[in-house]
């Protein structure tokens, strides 16, 4: 009888990407494994009217997918890195990350060739406190708004005129085939990205020794350093997926070198620090670099611009 693997997913068209790459690749490799999709609308697909940070932030892209592991409807769920929480619940397991691709927060306008060239108080989407942090540190003249919605929803609101220009993740849009028709393309390159941008976690249920097997193959060593040097860092400041921080790991020749930056979503109060080890003696690296920047302040800076960052509307508990 042939064994049968089933990858949970969200229903977006990026998430579905990611599920039918990792499907293509687990055939490659087992061709004996057949691989079917469990497709799933998660709560922060269905909710679109309020920023992530006040509805629980990315892990509401993830529970619906653990869940469904932990009930037995599937052996396994892909994600995008940067939405997984750096807790994982009891019976499952972060088994494998894959090759980072490229990084790159991305401005995209139909009217505007770049980031430097928008008018004062032009008006610029994005869903993030990270990316707001580091475009107002750049750009304080700026106006920036929230941006919901899957990746063309955000495509349309920028072309019916709504925001002057938008930040998104480069990876999917490239991943999505997304980026012939914008007229005006910028890579930020001043940016740092956040935990995990453009890698993929596998999330297991980590007693299912053919989910095991298949995740060893599909790991990438490198990446799972530098991205579990991140992971660390953010777990250990207490940061959510949605707060203001930027964390990225790379390697070096026979180095890693890990920088992070944290501050208020109007670029104030910054806070920034880069710490270089051989990869050999990079076992809590991130921990590491979590206790410079507690010793600093970071974890009341954190809380001070969680309470600022939406001051005008009310979190809810989901």
């Amino acid at each position: 009888m042939q064994p049968t693997l089933t990858i949970a997913t969200r229903e977006s068209a990026l998430a579905l990407w990611q599920a039918y790459h990792i499907q293509a690749r687990i055939g490659e490799l087992f061709p004996e494994i057949n691989v079917v999709i469990n497709k799933m609308t998660s709560k922060g697909d269905q909710i679109l009217d309020r920023p992530l940070a006040l509805i629980g932030g990315k892990g509401h892209f993830t529970k619906e997918l653990e869940d469904a592991m932990l009930s037995g409807q599937a052996d396994m769920a892909v994600h995008s890195l940067k939405d997984v929480p750096t807790y994982i619940p009891d019976g499952l397991e972060l088994a494998a990350i894959t090759q980072r691709q490229d990084q790159s927060d991305v401005f995209l306008s139909h009217k505007y060739a770049s980031l430097e060239e928008l008018p004062e108080n032009a008006i610029v989407g994005t869903t993030s406190l990270r990316r707001r942090m580091q475009v107002s540190q750049q750009r304080g003249d700026l106006v920036l708004r929230d941006l919901r919605g899957n990746v063309n929803t955000r495509l349309r609101k920028l072309a019916e005129g709504q925001y002057d220009a938008i930040i998104l993740a480069y990876i999917g849009l490239d991943r999505l085939d997304l980026l012939k028709d914008i007229p005006y393309v910028q890579k930020l390159d001043f940016m740092i990205p956040p935990m995990g941008q453009a890698a993929l976690g596998i999330e297991i249920v980590a007693d299912n020794p053919l989910a095991r097997k298949v995740t060893v193959a599909l790991n990438d060593p490198d990446t799972y350093l530098c991205t579990q040097i991140e992971r660390d860092f953010v777990a250990a400041i207490g940061a959510g997926c949605s707060a203001p921080v930027a964390v990225n790991a790379v390697l070096e020749g026979d180095e890693v070198v890990v920088r992070t930056m944290l501050g208020f979503p109007d670029g104030t109060r910054i806070m920034e620090e880069t710490l270089r080890t051989p990869i050999d003696a990079s076992e809590g690296l991130g921990r590491t670099l979590a206790k410079t920047m507690i010793d600093r302040g970071a974890m009341e800076l954190l809380k001070e611009a969680e309470k600022v960052a939406f001051k005008d509307e009310m979190p809810e508990r989901l």
